[in-house]
C-alpha cells in the first residue's frame, strides 16, 4: 500500500522523465497501473481462497507476485512484476518455514531481506533478452550488492533496507551519465525511480514496525470495519455470482462523474475497475443486468467499443475440444479503425494505447478465449511485447502453445496478419508473419510534449515529429512536410508499398499529401487505412 501510494503521488513526475519527447512514454502510468490492479486482484484471492483458512504471509505473497505478473502494463510493468516476484519468493520461503506464518514485515530478519532483494534482482535481469546498464536493472543490482554487503557487516534489519536504498539512490543518479539519452536530457532512468520509490516504501514500513512493536507480528492482521456488504465468494461464471463481464471505453466524461460511476457499478456486481484519466476511461464489471452497467456509463459520459460477455457461454467456449490443428490470432489495437481492420483479418482485438497499455492479464484472457490450443499474438507496440510474452507464458501453463510475433508498430502487425493463412500450422505462421513484419519498416509522425535534444536536434513543445523504427529523425513545423521527409526516410532502401493509418489529428489531406511525396520517388503502390489512434496523427509502413 506504500508503494502504491508513492506510485501515485509521482507517476507525473515519473511519465516525464522519459527522455523522447513522444507523448507515448508512461512509465510512471504503467508501475502504478500494474501495481494499483495487482494489489485488487491479489486481495480478491485471499478473499476467495479456502473457507476457514488462516491467510498466511507465504499464501499473500504467491498471490501476490501472480497478480503482478497478470496486471503488468508496458515493459516497465513487466519488469516490476519481477521485482515483486523476487522479493515474494523470499519473503514467502521465509515465512512458509514458520508454523502458522508470519504477517507482517517484522517477521523479516536482515538475512531474508538481503536474499530477497537479490532474487529480485536476479529476476529482473532474466526477464530482459538485452540487459541494458543505466536503467532499472542496475538500480536494482545495486540494492541487492549493498544489501549483501550490510548483512555480511552483521547489520540489523533496518540498517539493510536503509544501505539497500542509499545504493540504490546513488545507482539511480549514475544513470544520467551511463546512457546517452539519458545525458542529453540530464535526467535519470524513470524505472530505476520507480525502484527507489519500492524501497523507500520498504524502509518507511519497517522502520514504523519497528519503531512502535519491536516485537514479531504473529497471527492475522486485522481488518477494519465497514458497514458494506460482504464481498461476493462466487468467481465468474460460478452458481450465484454474476451472468455477465462488462467492458467499455467512456469519454466525455468528469473526475466527479467517474468517481459516481464507480459506486453505482460497485452496487450493481463486482470485480469493479475503472481506470484512465483526462480524456478517456477504460471501465470493467462483473454483473447480472448488463444494460444498467451501460446505462450506469451512458449517465456519467459517452460509453463505447462496448463489449458484453456471458460468462456461461465463455466458460463453454473454454472448455470444449478444441481444433487441435486451427490457429487464433490477438491482436493489440490502438484505435477503433486499426481494430476493425484487425477483426475483419480474423483477430480477437485488445485495446491497447499509450497511457492504457494493455496488461498481462487482459492479453491473456483474449488468448484463453480464442477456443484455440494454438495461438500467436501481435503486441504491434514495443512496449506491450514484454507483457505479451508473459501472457504466453502463462498461457503455455494452461496447456495452450502461445507465441509473439514481434510486431512493434500496428503496420507491423498488418503486414504479419496479410500473411496469415488460416489453414497453414503454427509453426509455419510465426515464421512467416514474423518475417513480414520484420520486413516492414515503421515510421510514425506525433507531436513533441516538451523542449528536448534529439539526435536531430533540438526540438520544442508543439513541433512535428518524425520517427522512423521508433527514432526521432525529422523535426520540422508542418505535419505534411516532415511526413514526406519520413516516407522519403523509409523508401531510400526500397519498397513497394506504402501503408499510411490516419490517426487523431491527421486526415485525408494529410495523408494524400504525403502519399504524393512517395508517388514522386516511383513506382510504389499506396494503402490508407483510418486508424482512429490518438497522439500520432500518421503511422506509415514500408514493405
Amino acid at each position: 500500500m506504500a508503494t502504491r501510494a508513492a506510485f501515485a503521488t509521482h507517476r507525473a513526475e515519473i511519465d516525464d522523465l522519459n527522455v523522447f519527447p513522444v507523448p507515448d512514454r508512461d512509465t510512471g502510468t504503467n508501475l502504478y497501473m500494474t501495481l494499483d490492479s495487482a494489489l485488487e486482484a491479489a486481495r480478491a484471492a485471499s478473499r476467495d481462497g479456502a473457507a476457514g483458512a488462516e491467510p498466511t504471509l507465504a499464501g499473500d505473497a504467491a498471490a501476490l507476485a501472480r497478480a503482478c505478473l497478470l496486471a503488468a502494463r508496458g515493459n516497465s510493468g513487466v519488469i516490476l512484476s519481477q521485482l515483486v516476484r523476487g522479493l515474494s519468493e523470499v519473503i514467502g520461503e521465509a515465512a512458509a518455514r514458520r508454523i502458522g506464518g508470519i504477517r507482517g514485515i517484522a517477521g523479516i530478519d536482515a538475512p531474508t531481506l538481503a536474499l530477497a532483494v537479490r532474487r529480485a534482482s536476479d529476476r529482473a535481469y532474466a526477464s530482459v533478452t538485452r540487459p541494458v546498464e543505466g536503467t532499472i536493472l542496475s538500480v536494482a543490482a545495486a540494492a541487492a550488492s549493498a544489501a549483501e554487503l550490510a548483512v555480511a557487516k552483521g547489520s540489523d534489519l533496518y540498517a539493510v533496507v536503509h544501505a539497500s536504498l542509499a545504493a540504490a539512490r546513488v545507482a539511480l543518479a549514475e544513470t544520467t551519465a551511463q546512457l546517452p539519452s539519458l545525458t542529453r536530457a540530464g535526467v535519470v532512468d524513470a524505472g530505476g525511480m520507480g525502484y527507489v520509490l519500492v524501497l523507500e516504501a520498504l524502509e518507511r514500513v519497517i522502520a514504523g514496525e519497528l519503531a512502535t512493536d519491536p516485537r514479531p507480528v504473529r497471527g492475522a492482521r486485522p481488518h477494519p470495519q465497514s458497514s458494506a456488504p460482504p464481498p461476493r465468494e462466487c468467481g465468474p461464471g460460478d452458481p450465484g455470482g454474476p451472468a455477465y463481464e462488462v467492458m467499455y471505453l467512456l469519454s466525455d466524461s468528469t473526475e466527479d462523474a467517474v468517481s459516481e460511476l464507480r459506486i453505482r457499478l460497485d452496487v450493481l456486481g463486482d470485480s469493479v475497475l475503472v481506470v484512465g484519466g483526462e480524456d478517456l476511461w477504460n471501465v470493467h464489471v462483473h454483473v447480472d443486468d448488463a444494460g444498467a452497467a451501460v446505462e450506469a456509463g451512458i449517465r456519467a459520459g459517452r460509453p463505447h467499443r462496448i463489449a458484453v460477455t456471458h460468462f456461461g457461454d465463455q466458460e463453454r467456449a473454454r472448455t470444449s475440444a478444441p481444433d487441435d490443428g486451427a490457429v487464433a490470432v490477438v491482436a493489440c489495437a490502438s484505435g477503433d479503425g486499426l481494430a476493425e481492420v484487425f477483426t475483419a483479418a480474423g483477430a480477437m482485438t485488445v485495446p491497447s494505447r499509450p497511457g492504457l497499455r494493455a496488461s498481462a492479464g487482459q492479453l491473456l484472457d483474449a488468448i484463453r478465449s480464442t477456443g484455440s490450443r494454438h495461438v500467436l499474438v501481435l503486441p504491434n507496440d514495443s512496449d506491450v511485447e514484454l507483457a505479451a510474452e508473459a501472457a504466453a507464458s502463462a498461457a503455455k501453463e494452461g496447456g495452450l502453445e502461445v507465441h509473439v510475433v514481434p510486431s512493434q508498430s500496428a503496420v507491423q502487425g498488418i503486414a504479419a496478419l496479410a500473411v496469415f493463412e488460416p489453414t497453414a500450422n503454427v509453426r509455419d505462421n510465426l515464421a512467416a508473419m514474423s518475417g513480414a513484419a520484420a520486413a516492414t519498416r515503421h515510421g510514425a509522425l506525433t507531436l513533441a510534449t516538451k523542449d528536448a535534444s534529439t539526435d536531430v536536434g533540438r526540438c520544442r513543445a508543439g513541433d512535428v515529429l518524425g520517427l522512423v523504427d521508433g527514432e526521432v529523425t525529422a523535426v520540422g513545423n508542418d505535419l505534411a512536410a516532415v511526413g514526406a521527409e519520413v516516407v522519403a526516410q523509409l523508401l531510400a532502401q526500397g519498397g513497394e508499398l506504402l501503408t499510411i493509418i490516419n490517426g487523431a489529428g491527421g486526415g485525408p489531406e494529410l495523408s494524400a499529401a504525403v502519399a504524393a511525396s512517395a508517388s514522386e520517388r516511383g513506382n510504389v503502390e499506396v494503402s490508407v487505412i483510418e486508424g482512429g489512434q490518438l497522439l500520432y496523427p500518421l503511422l506509415l509502413g514500408v514493405e
